[in-house]
């Protein structure tokens, strides 16, 4: 249907309408997206109990922004007075969704010196917002207040250098947080899209040297996101998903790298038959006969591996779902309807300068000249000497393979994981310098306390000189009692260490672990149904417990999953067992490399939590892409060639346009190594290592050689003819 003079226009008039459609009638998903939707299942511990806090302790509900006032030489009392002068304007014209500010323009100048940090230096003034309140809505709030102290001032206090003698303002906290991570987001799409496609394009360009070449696959990869976006804007606006910015910017990239692979598998096949073929429809026809079954079973293995996301807890795994599947489906029907029918359009034009020919044409071309006609060769030299080692040298190249892998897993063992969300932004951002004057100046922990509440059961009980044992706690507030519930008690716990660390974060069991003890001692019975501890900190407990239960839950699953389209598709027990062991041992080696640059190389302390699953179901799912194309080549050599003459063939037929997919995939993923947010940083980084690995050593080495090396056995126990030629040292 691609390649009638008439059914590929009807095709490619086809994408035209549906994009346009749904461009015209649907929304885009970026207008929809939702950056500070709940990761946590509303079960968890963390959100109970705040969701407990907020309604038996109405003081304290809320969404905090920590303004920090800081002058390096020590605040004076005109300083104050500016705190003072907000307080009372705030108070008098609220911002939107306002819920509570301490009214500090009522307390005598002398007493509100009395919690200025002990240097002098800073003092935090805490202003609270309603909860669900839009990030949009924060983000004007905080340019509102920006102006009003500008105004006095005479100077934007938020670009003054907080290691200065002017006096700075910083908003940090929850607030200050969610609006910095939404402006991060905001300020890469267009960046990172324009990055990707310049990137793409120049890549493109140095493969095939042709303009024309360069520009269909990112005609697919647009009409693939054209289609999708709307799409996903409907779902969205229909609360069917969820979609955050970070899931857009990461969609973004795998549809120009997992889409321009498609189409460079189709070219590669279009480009080989046209010189065997005069007929350009003929030379299409049979290189989609070649090429789909492979593009499509490489796009399902995408799309089943990325909707078992759906299964996830974790609020930010389950979000990346739907739109990562959806566009890769997307993607991968335009690959083999829209690409091939613009291919057909252009025939031969499509690669020029280079024109493939067959050696009839060439020569006849040559002789109008009056030139001789230059020998094409199939395959290149590299491919040819890469098919000769693995089926020669089979153990060795295993062995190497392998004694490299086993190295570099190794090193994934040693990697430290945090859950600390300032750690993945800039250090010159708003919030991350607020956090910072805070720590320096008073105790890390004022930025995000514990909130401990225990239900005493109407018994004498005081958990605050047991909670102030502890090692990591700095002080305990004195027991505050429900309005609504007396029984009900709640303590404010301040950590001496950074509450986002891992020990604060370990320190959450301990804590619970206390209050329970502490309450059974007073004679109160269940005391597990008793005892909640909300805050940042046991947030992170719950994100670190929940992610953790995610891996152990979907990596199974894909494994399973894509060892049953494994075999499905090859149809051999043994080659789906090796294929998926290949590229678990590269993930694992991927995540060593990885830790290895970052912590060694680039002072990373540790990595985020969530890096270890996105990594997988990517790394996993694109290396089983390769090792498709590359099988499914020997697996139809096999049949009329011996096993090595087929392995060999195989190779080097398929180690040029791998290759070049290999190149752009990773290229493209390690454009999110470019944007300031670490965790993008950190996941495009060891998944553009991992795609690296398999395309220069998974696909050409290891995975011929265990087949040069297992023979018949690679392919058991699959009915596919096999040439019975006596096998022979080849």
């Amino acid at each position: 249907m691609m390649t009638g003079k008439v059914s590929r226009w009807v095709v490619i008039a086809v994408w035209i309408i549906v994009a346009t459609i749904l461009t015209i009638t649907l929304p885009d998903v970026k207008d929809r997206t939702s950056n500070n939707t709940a990761d946590l299942p509303a079960d968890s511990a963390s959100v109970v109990a705040d969701k407990l806090i907020k309604k038996e302790f109405p003081n304290s509900s809320g969404i905090p922004a920590l303004l920090t006032w800081h002058r390096e030489g020590g605040l004076t009392e005109a300083d104050l007075a500016e705190v003072q002068y907000l307080s009372k304007e705030l108070t008098e014209n609220p911002l939107t969704q306002q819920s509570f500010l301490p009214p500090l323009h009522e307390i005598p100048l002398p007493a509100l010196q009395g919690s200025v940090s002990e240097d002098g230096t800073t003092f935090v003034q805490p202003l609270f917002f309603k909860e669900n309140t839009e990030t949009a809505v924060l983000e004007k709030n905080l340019k509102i207040i920006n102006r009003i102290v500008t105004e006095r001032v005479g100077l934007d206090p938020f670009k003054v250098q907080t290691n200065t003698e002017k006096l700075s303002l910083r908003v940090t906290g929850p607030v200050g947080i969610s609006v910095d991570a939404t402006g991060l987001f905001s300020g890469a799409d267009f960046q990172l899209l324009l990055a990707t496609v310049i990137l793409v394009l120049v890549v493109l360009l140095l493969i095939y040297r042709s303009p024309l070449l360069a520009i269909i696959p990112l005609i697919g990869v647009g009409f693939a996101y054209l289609v999708t976006s709307p799409i996903l804007g409907f779902m969205a606006d229909h609360d069917w998903i969820t979609v955050d910015s970070q899931a857009i910017s990461i969609m973004t990239v795998l549809l120009f790298g997992a889409g321009t692979d498609y189409c460079l598998f189709l070219i590669s096949h279009y480009r080989s038959e046209l010189r065997h073929h005069e007929s350009k429809r003929e030379a299409m026809i049979a290189a989609f006969k070649d090429s789909s079954g492979a593009i499509a079973m490489s796009g399902l293995t995408i799309v089943i591996s990325l909707i078992t996301l759906l299964v996830a807890k974790y609020g930010a795994y389950h979000r990346f779902a739907v739109p990562f599947s959806l566009s890769i489906l997307i993607m991968m029907l335009a690959a083999l309807t829209l690409v091939p029918a613009l291919l057909s359009v252009f025939g031969r034009a499509s690669f020029f300068p280079i024109v493939p020919r067959t050696p009839e044409m060439e020569e006849s071309r040559a002789k109008k000249k009056g030139k001789t006609v230059k020998k094409h060769k199939e395959a290149g030299r590299i491919g040819n000497w890469i098919g000769n080692i693995v089926t020669t040298k089979p153990w060795t190249v295993i062995l190497t393979c392998l004694i490299i892998f086993s190295v570099l897993a190794g090193y994934s063992s040693q990697i430290k994981y945090s859950y600390d969300i300032l750690s993945s932004f800039p250090e010159d951002m708003n919030s991350r310098e607020g956090y910072k004057v805070i720590s320096d100046s008073y105790t890390s922990g004022e930025l995000a306390p514990a909130t401990v509440v225990v239900d005493t059961d109407g018994k004498d009980i005081d958990l605050a000189d047991e909670l102030k044992k502890m090692n990591l706690i700095e002080s305990v507030t004195d027991p505050i009692n429900s309005k609504s519930n007396k029984d009900l008690q709640s303590y404010e716990v301040t950590f001496n260490i950074n509450p986002y660390d891992i020990e604060a974060i370990n320190s959450i069991p301990d804590i619970r672990s206390l209050a329970e003890k502490e309450l059974k001692a007073a004679n109160i019975s269940a005391v597990d149904e008793k005892v909640w501890i909300g805050g940042q900190t046991a947030t992170q407990f719950d994100k670190r417990d929940t992610v953790k239960t995610d891996e152990f839950m979907i990596i199974p699953i894909i494994i399973v999953l894509i060892s049953l389209l494994l075999l499905a598709y090859l149809r051999s027990v043994t080659a789906m067992i090796y294929l998926m062991g290949t590229v678990i041992l590269s993930f694992f080696a991927a995540m060593g490399l990885g830790w290895i640059i970052l912590h060694y190389f680039m002072g990373v302390e540790a990595i985020e939590g969530t890096i270890p699953l996105y990594s997988f179901v990517f790394l996993v799912a694109l290396g089983e892409d390769y090792n498709i194309f590359m099988v499914s080549s020997i697996w139809r050599k096999k049949k009329t060639m011996p096993i090595k003459q087929a392995i060999r063939e195989g190779v080097a037929e398929t180690s040029g346009v791998i290759t070049s997919a290999g190149i752009i995939l990773a290229a493209t993923f390690s454009v999110l190594a470019t944007l300031p947010i670490q965790v993008l940083v950190q996941f495009g980084l060891i998944t553009a290592l991992g795609v690296l690995m398999d395309t220069f050593i998974v696909r050409p080495f290891l995975v011929p050689a265990i087949t040069a090396l297992l023979g018949r056995s690679a392919f058991w126990p699959s009915k596919v003819a096999i040439h019975k030629e006596k096998e022979r040292a080849q």
